[in-house]
């Protein structure tokens, strides 16, 4: 099992805090340290789990959009997109909860245009106001005369999205975008010409389930 690079810290700063308070339990013969460390090193071990990084596979193509995230769909529907799309556009929303995997994928290929940070408000990221209000970050990405849009969000206890993308840049479909530390929910936008493959509360793996399919010739 891999690891996201953004989590190494994280998991390093929890492994040596575990250790030390063990050696010191050691030392001291300590029954309350003994449970601290064991405490510990639960929480380092669910740290390790919360940033595993998987390998995925699974369909791909110009005329697919692959989820950007593992989680449950818990919205899709028909909203203006101004900022990249210039149009109307189906959104489908994506939960992560804390137990999910969550690094973030590209879920088509093509060129990246639009990389767009907006600081906002932590509400709970399932609510439906998330997607206007909360701190987000935004990667429009084209190829031929097609535009998708993907958004990660922060949420109530995820603060911090950590993304890899650069105007320009060429991006390949399942490639790794980058990370909403702790949680959260992305939003993919597509065309309203495109037909969405997923439902209501279905489980999507990033990477490796397909969201929706696009009129491309």
């Amino acid at each position: 099992m891999s690891f996201a690079r953004e989590g190494t810290v994280f998991i390093a700063s929890a492994m040596l805090a575990a250790a030390a308070v063990f050696a010191l339990a050691v030392i001291r013969r300590s029954w309350p340290l003994w449970l601290l460390a064991f405490l510990l090193a639960v929480v380092s071990l669910w740290i390790a789990y919360f940033f595993r990084d998987p390998e995925r596979s699974g369909p791909r193509g110009s005329n697919l959009v692959i989820s950007p995230a593992d989680g449950r769909v818990v919205g899709i529907s028909e909203v203006e997109e101004p900022e990249f799309l210039g149009a109307k556009a189906r959104r489908i929303s994506i939960f992560m909860n804390v137990f999910d995997v969550h690094v973030n994928r590209y879920p088509v290929s093509g060129t990246v245009r639009y990389v767009h940070y907006n600081p906002g408000k932590f509400l709970h990221a399932a609510g439906d106001k998330a997607s206007l209000d909360n701190e987000q970050l935004s990667v429009g990405i084209s190829f031929d005369d097609t535009r998708i849009l993907v958004r990660q969000i922060a949420g109530l206890i995820a603060q911090r999205i950590v993304n890899s993308s650069r105007t320009d840049a060429f991006v390949q479909q399942g490639a790794r975008m980058g990370i909403i530390r702790f949680g959260s929910r992305v939003d993919v936008f597509v065309p309203l010409s495109a037909e969405v493959l997923v439902e209501m509360g279905q489980r999507v793996l990033a990477g490796s389930t397909v969201l929706a399919r696009l009129a491309i010739p």
